[in-house]
């Protein structure tokens, strides 16, 4: 029975290896993922974060100086891919696999500060998603989860300066209407 399980196992990993060998197994950015793809890299991806996010909080204290930093931070880094607060894909969003949620629409409030802090300083593999723990400084990082933790409820001043991150969706279309 044990050696039945282990040939079947074996089998089954040779034709995925036979399929990744001859192409098979799509890996355009553009085409659709097999069910099977998606649903390896969202349990590799959440069982990572459980296993390496700190359960630390924020060590940032949610002043609207720290807020106006998360909100820059974001803008310079971010909101290319996960968009401004019209929460529309840019053009570089839409060309990404896996696509970059748009965290205006579909945020992160509700995720373990340790989970955010983790997946913006490590970045995703495979994904559009980079790692900021060498570029940017852990003040900076915190400051960054800051705001996206914080980003559907902001006080009046970082509100403002979030309603004013410019929307690449919005470049690209103008700049569409004007031939390139």
């Amino acid at each position: 029975m044990i050696a039945g399980a282990v040939a079947a196992a074996a089998a089954t990993l040779a034709v995925f290896y036979l399929a990744a060998c001859y192409g098979l197994i799509p890996s355009n950015a553009d085409g659709r993922p097999p069910a099977v793809e998606k649903w390896i890299a969202k349990k590799a991806l959440d069982a990572a974060v459980a296993r390496l996010a700190a359960r630390d909080a924020n060590p940032i204290p949610q002043t609207d100086e720290n807020l106006l930093a998360g909100v820059k931070l974001y803008a310079e880094n971010c909101a290319v891919c996960h968009g401004a607060a019209d929460a529309k894909a840019s053009p570089v969003a839409m060309g990404l696999y896996q696509k970059a949620p748009q965290l205006a629409k579909y945020g992160v409030e509700d995720d373990p500060d340790g989970e955010v802090y983790w997946i913006v300083a490590h970045g995703i593999r495979m994904t559009g998603m980079p790692a900021f723990g060498g570029s940017l400084s852990q003040d900076e990082l915190w400051k960054l989860v800051l705001f996206l933790k914080n980003m559907d409820s902001l006080p009046p001043g970082p509100q403002r300066a979030w309603q004013a991150v410019p929307s690449a969706a919005a470049r690209g279309a103008q700049s569409q209407k004007r031939g390139g």
